[in-house]
C-alpha cells in the first residue's frame, strides 16, 4: 500500500470534494522559506455561492523525517480574552464529553469562531479559525496548512466570524498578511501546524472590537479538560454549523507531540480553536491548540499542536504586524 495513505489524514478543506482518495506529494520546501505572506485579494470574490461551494478535500500528508523537538517545560504565557460589545446569550448546559455535535449554546465563541476561505491554486477552499486577543486587535489563529500547504501560500484569504450558510453576519475580514511557525513554513512539520492571519479593519473597527477575542495560553501543558470548535464540511457535516467536541484530552503517542481528543469532526474543521478553562455560560476560554489532523486508522480522534515557544514566536510576529 502507498505509504502516503497510511500516514496522517490532514483535516484540510481545499477545493471540491472528489471521488476516491487523493494523496499529497511530500512537499519540497526550502529551509529558509519565508514565514509570512501578503495574500492577493480579489474584491468581491467570496460570494455566498463560492463560500457554499468551498467543500473539503481529504488529503494525506507524510510527516517530515526530521521532527522538531517540542519543549514542554517552558514558563506558561497567558493572554487574557477581549470582550465584545455584546455576545449571544448562553443556553442550557451542553453535553460533556461530546464526540461531535452542533453548538447550541451562546456566548462569545459564537462570534469569535468562524470559517476561513481561501484559494489554493485554482481551487476554492475553507478551514476554520478564531479571533484571539492581540496587540493589533486584528489577529486570527488557524492551522498552518490553512495559510500554506505543499509549499504554497494561499490567496484570497478571508475570515468570516459566525458564518451562517453563505451569509457573513459580521462581514468578511480580508487578510493583509498571513503567518506560520518557522517549522511549518520550512518543512510543514505536523508538530508545528499553526497559522495566523492579520486582517484589515472593517467598517472602522478592528476584528476584536467587532466580535471580541479569546485568550491564548502558550506552554500550558497536557491532559486538560478541553473543548474544540470548528465548521466541519465533509459528511456527515455540511459546513453550515458551528460544531464542538469536548472531553479530557491526552497526548499523541505515535508520530507527533500533539494534544489528542475524542472528536468526529471532519474536513473543514482544521484551524478551529481548542480551549481549556472553557466557560459554557460565557463562551469564553483559553485557546491552547487548533484542529490539525487525524490518523486514518484511528477514527473519531482529533489532534492539535502544542502551543509552545515556536507558536508564541509566530503569534508575536502577527500581533505586532
Amino acid at each position: 500500500m502507498n505509504r502516503h495513505r497510511t500516514a496522517l489524514s490532514v483535516l484540510l478543506s481545499a477545493g471540491a470534494l472528489v471521488a476516491g482518495v487523493l494523496t499529497a506529494a511530500t512537499p519540497s520546501i526550502a529551509a529558509d522559506a519565508p514565514t509570512s505572506f501578503r495574500p492577493q485579494q480579489t474584491q468581491g470574490f467570496w460570494t455566498a455561492e463560492r463560500m457554499r461551494a468551498a467543500t473539503p478535500l481529504d488529503v494525506t500528508a507524510v510527516p517530515g523525517a526530521a521532527r522538531t523537538a517540542v519543549a514542554t517545560s517552558a514558563t506558561p504565557t497567558a493572554i487574557a480574552p477581549t470582550a465584545a460589545a455584546s455576545v449571544a446569550p448562553a443556553a442550557s448546559p451542553m453535553a460533556f464529553p461530546q464526540a461531535g455535535g452542533a453548538w447550541t449554546g451562546g456566548g462569545a465563541v459564537v462570534k469569535t469562531s468562524g470559517r476561513v476561505f481561501f484559494t489554493m491554486g485554482s481551487r476554492t477552499a475553507s478551514c476554520s479559525g478564531n479571533s484571539i486577543t492581540s496587540a493589533n486587535g486584528s489577529t486570527v489563529m488557524t492551522a498552518g496548512h490553512c495559510v500554506k500547504y505543499q509549499g504554497a501560500w494561499h490567496t484570497n484569504w478571508v475570515f468570516v466570524p459566525a458564518y451562517n450558510n453563505g451569509s457573513a453576519p459580521y462581514g468578511q475580514w480580508s487578510a493583509t498578511k498571513t503567518f506560520a511557525t518557522d517549522q511549518w513554513a520550512a518543512s510543514e512539520d505536523m508538530n508545528m501546524d499553526v497559522g495566523l492571519a492579520v486582517v484589515a479593519p472593517l467598517n472602522g473597527q478592528t476584528l476584536s472590537q467587532a466580535v471580541g477575542a479569546q485568550g491564548v495560553l502558550f506552554n500550558g501543558g497536557y491532559n486538560k479538560k478541553m473543548y474544540s470548535f470548528g465548521f466541519p464540511a465533509a459528511a456527515p457535516y455540511d459546513g453550515t454549523k458551528l460544531v464542538y467536541c469536548s472531553g479530557n484530552s491526552g497526548k499523541d503517542f505515535l508520530l507527533t507531540k500533539d494534544h489528542s481528543l475524542g472528536c468526529n469532526m471532519t474536513g473543514g474543521s482544521s484551524g478551529g480553536p481548542w480551549f481549556q478553562d472553557f466557560n459554557e455560560a460565557t463562551g469564553l476560554g483559553t485557546q491552547v491548540s487548533v484542529n490539525s489532523f487525524g490518523y486514518t486508522f484511528l477514527p473519531n480522534r482529533m489532534y492539535g499542536p502544542y502551543l509552545g515557544n515556536e507558536a508564541k514566536a509566530a503569534y508575536d510576529k502577527a500581533q505586532t504586524s
